[in-house]
């Protein structure tokens, strides 16, 4: 009798120590969360129609929907929020 204590004990702790490692850690879930937030905001960023604000070589200012290769370059939004947008930081 026992060796069957002595199994069932074995068995006992390794289900608990399979089960306590394949557990997440406390804090994970949260981490997983916030990373699939940031995941979809980019990938909606990413799927709204934008344009490209540049200068190009002769200072002109160009407003195109592929974004220049050797400059840089201000992606802004086809769709505009709604409202007015009143800004002094911006010289153009």
């Amino acid at each position: 009798m026992h060796p069957a204590w002595a199994i069932a004990a074995g068995l006992a702790l390794g289900i608990g120590a399979a089960w306590w490692l394949s557990r997440e850690a406390p804090g994970q879930t949260e981490l997983q969360q916030q990373r699939a937030e940031h995941a979809a905001a980019a990938q909606a960023r990413d799927a709204r129609p934008s344009l490209y604000r540049w200068r190009d070589a002769a200072g002109v200012l160009q407003i195109t929907d592929e974004p220049p290769k050797d400059r840089d370059y201000e992606r802004i939004d086809r769709d505009p929020a709604r409202g007015m947008e009143v800004r002094a930081d911006r010289a153009e």
